[in-house]
């Protein structure tokens, strides 16, 4: 029931009164150390109170909770040490980690906590360590992984072609070569180690992402921007396409390129993850995946309603023209994607003003164009801007997120000899087996003096209110002018006792 009442208050508005209570219930825990303390009971969802305090956003809660964990080492004058509690908060022996839940959480109050203390130091001190160095390695090594899969389909076996012409818009001259055939001289050997490479990178692929599907979930694990939701997506995507590759090459099945050509672009696409390890270039990949799967996908539906329309008149109005005076319509596929090239205005209006265009052409091209040229793409692009405001008044917050689920998930991933535990062990200190992390911390006593200045400017008016209503409640049978002249000079006196108050606060400061 306690451990329940805990979990109650770090949800409560009133933080203070909750901070009160919740010291009070834990005043009575007889097991306040160890497996048995209520602060270390879960709930359902496998959260203590400390981490429910961090996946709400309850920042009041958190320091409240860390000031009771701290211990002060030494201080001398402004200067102080204090070791910080990071047993739930590191990430290096937790299943399910403190800093994974705030940045996987939906609440953007959840993602001020790692701008406090010690959890911003905790992070830095990870990621300027271990986290920075190792990705920019797995960035090169992943840009030279693609440089290779790249080099193995611009190489990739072909012959010329025997067979007669079936059309005379067929534009084939060369044919994929059948397995025999595909690896006979030595720069095919040379090839073969390269696919080799490509298929082995994409099997390691597969075995360290679905672990985390599995643990984290696919929904939470695809869906969250901040953890990079699809780019895991466009990674897996890419390995499935490269297996299909090798499968189709190995049964000497025509057709490779579709594969090959989806993981080469989504390869390529994919080097826009390691853009998260530098602050300048990291909260434009979350526009992008913003603008992509948020304003782009809504914007689809519309477009493609007015492509098919469009595309099936244009298709029905030169059914009976001569294609090859006016080949952009000639089939109903062909007219799909022309009407999409219009669509963007990647191509003018199609035209032969040498023979007679129908007249409905001209009449359809006009609505078409004022549709999607003047009120569609328009719309897209306020969109898109409203998009980049929200998200560049939030790209410090977005930026340093990403930079914790990226030090999660090198954490996880990497062995533990390459990333050794961050912070002291408290039994150097007599503190038992709980971690701590040392912090430096100045005292400003200027700060203190200024706050103290304050206090008693705020007690002296609230004197001075006090005897002003004393004085009008002693004289409420008197007339009501002078009630006024009362009412007014108690006014001004503590006008006038504040503003010398804060006179002297400006000069110390």
């Amino acid at each position: 029931i306690g451990n329940t009442v805990l979990h109650i208050l770090v949800l409560q508005p009133n933080k203070t009164f909750a901070c009160h209570m919740y010291s009070l219930i834990l005043s009575y825990d007889r097991n306040k150390e160890g497996p048995g303390s209520l602060e270390l009971i879960p709930n359902n969802e496998g959260l203590s109170p400390f981490k429910l305090a961090g996946v709400e956003g309850n920042t009041v809660m958190f320091q409240y909770l860390m000031q009771k964990r701290k211990q002060n080492l030494w201080s001398f004058g402004p200067l102080s040490t204090v070791l910080y509690d990071i047993t739930e908060i590191d990430s290096w022996a937790e299943d399910q980690s403190f800093l994974e839940l705030i940045v996987s959480t939906k609440k953007r109050e959840a993602r001020q906590i790692l701008d406090l203390t010690p959890v911003k130091e905790l992070v830095s001190l990870k990621w300027n360590m271990y986290g920075r160095p190792y990705f920019c390695f797995l960035a090169l090594f992943y840009i030279l992984y693609m440089v290779c899969f790249t080099m193995c389909c611009v190489y990739r076996p072909l012959k010329p072609r025997t067979g007669n012409r079936t059309s005379s818009r067929d534009n084939t001259i060369y044919v994929q070569k059948m397995l025999q055939e595909s690896y006979v001289a030595y720069e095919d050997e040379l090839r073969l180690v390269g696919e080799l490479i490509t298929v082995i990178g994409a099997v390691v692929i597969l075995v360290l992402e679905i672990p985390d599907i599995l643990r984290v979930g696919a929904a939470k694990y695809f869906g969250q921007t901040i953890l990079g939701g699809p780019f895991h997506i466009i990674v897996i995507t890419y390995a499935c396409m490269i297996l299909v590759t090798m499968v189709m090459r190995l049964t000497s099945t025509t057709g490779e390129v579709v594969p090959m050509s989806f993981a080469l672009v989504l390869g390529w696409c994919n080097v826009m993850y390691f853009a998260r390890g530098f602050q300048m270039l990291g909260p434009f990949t979350i526009m992008i995946q913003k603008m992509i799967f948020g304003d782009l996908m809504r914007f689809c539906w519309l477009m493609a309603v007015v492509i098919l329309g469009f595309a099936s008149a244009f298709y029905i109005i030169f059914q009976t023209e001569n294609p090859e005076n006016l080949g952009q319509f000639y089939n109903y596929p062909m007219s799909l994607f022309t009407t999409f090239e219009l669509f963007l205005t990647i191509i003018d209006g199609p035209a032969n003003y040498d023979v007679d265009l129908p007249f409905m052409y001209s009449v359809v091209y006009f609505a078409f164009a004022i549709i999607a040229a003047l009120l569609m793409l328009n719309l897209l692009i306020a969109m898109m801007g409203d998009t980049h405001w929200r998200v560049a008044h939030e790209q410090d917050e977005l930026w340093r997120a990403q930079v914790v689920a990226t030090t999660v998930m090198l954490e996880r991933k990497l062995p533990r000899c390459l990333w050794p535990r961050s912070g002291i062990c408290g039994r150097e200190f007599g503190l038992g087996d709980r971690w701590y992390l040392r912090i430096e911390e100045r005292v400003d006593p200027n700060k203190h003096k200024m706050m103290r200045y304050t206090e008693a400017f705020k007690a002296q008016d609230r004197d001075n209110y006090d005897k002003g209503s004393e004085k009008l409640e002693s004289n409420r049978d008197t007339l009501f002018k002078k009630e006024l002249s009362a009412l007014s000079l108690s006014r001004n006196t503590s006008r006038t006792s504040s503003h010398r108050g804060w006179e002297i606060l400006r000069r110390n400061t």
